[in-house]
């Protein structure tokens, strides 16, 4: 069975840097687009950044010029490098991925971790 699973989350200060990793494990042919969404406390859940499996990368206008998004393909890992963290980045963070298994392509979701930035 196809996963994902992620790390790296946690208390930052205001200012701080955060750097989450999100991999894929099981029986698949490819990973596709990975993306990392967050959801906030009684907000919608929002897309943070994308890479493609060439490497073009997106990123939502709140968190460009702070988060940057990249991948191992040979891992099947995507990371978020978080610099400059606010406040308002507290969220819990899922990674996101198109995945080609022996059968189907399918979308699948990790867990989620929180991120919280307090001082």
């Amino acid at each position: 069975q196809v996963q994902l699973v992620e790390s790296g989350g946690g208390l930052v200060q205001p200012g701080g840097s955060l750097r989450l990793s999100c991999a894929a494990s099981g029986s698949m042919f490819s990973v596709y687009t990975m993306r990392w969404y967050r959801q906030a406390p009684g907000k919608q859940r929002e897309l943070v950044a994308a890479i493609t499996s060439t490497g073009t990368t997106n990123h939502a206008d709140s968190v460009k010029g702070r988060f940057t998004i990249s991948r191992d393909n040979a891992k099947k890992t995507v990371y978020l490098q978080m610099i400059s963290l606010k406040p308002e980045d507290t969220a819990v963070y899922y990674c996101n991925a198109d995945i080609q298994t022996g059968y189907s392509h399918v979308n699948i979701w990790g867990q989620g971790t929180q991120v919280t930035v307090s001082s």
